[in-house]
């Protein structure tokens, strides 16, 4: 039986970035994503997001390295702890800049592995969703090191 990993965000407009971080994850056992809902994503980043949370669901469930996605049922940055203690997985996958002590906290009081991926871009080309003012658009920029 495969290990679970499960791993959060909002993953608004999904990039290539977002897909090499399935990748590592999946590397660990069987994906399941837990996604932040309209009002959480709205509350986490001040703004709605680009994509309603059921198209969102439905790009991150199309994603090979994904097993399985939903909708956190909380809100807040922890808006999926709910999900994570009813399903215990075996890994609770994050990348550098998505690690916060919380997080961590709540997977040592749940006894699961907790798992630090440091970003690495597809291609050289780092790319975010996260900041986006009014007129939508990627930031998106070739490393020069």
């Amino acid at each position: 039986m495969a290990k679970k990993v499960f791993v959060t965000g909002c993953y608004d407009l999904l990039h290539s970035g977002h897909i090499e971080f399935f990748r590592e994850a999946s590397q660990y056992g069987d994906v399941y994503v837990a996604l932040g809902s309209d009002h959480t994503v709205f509350g986490l980043k001040g703004r709605k997001p680009v994509n309603s949370e059921q198209e969102r669901l439905f790009m991150v469930q199309a994603v090979s390295y994904v097993r399985d996605a939903f909708i956190s049922q909380g809100s807040g940055i922890l808006d999926f702890e709910t999900e994570l203690r009813q399903m215990r997985p075996d890994y609770f996958v994050v990348n550098s800049d998505g690690s916060i002590p919380e997080k961590e906290a709540l997977c040592e009081e749940l006894d699961i592995e907790y798992i630090i991926l440091e970003r690495k871009p597809h291609n050289g080309v780092v790319a975010s969703d996260t900041p986006i003012p009014q007129s939508v658009r990627i930031i998106a920029r070739r490393e020069t090191e």
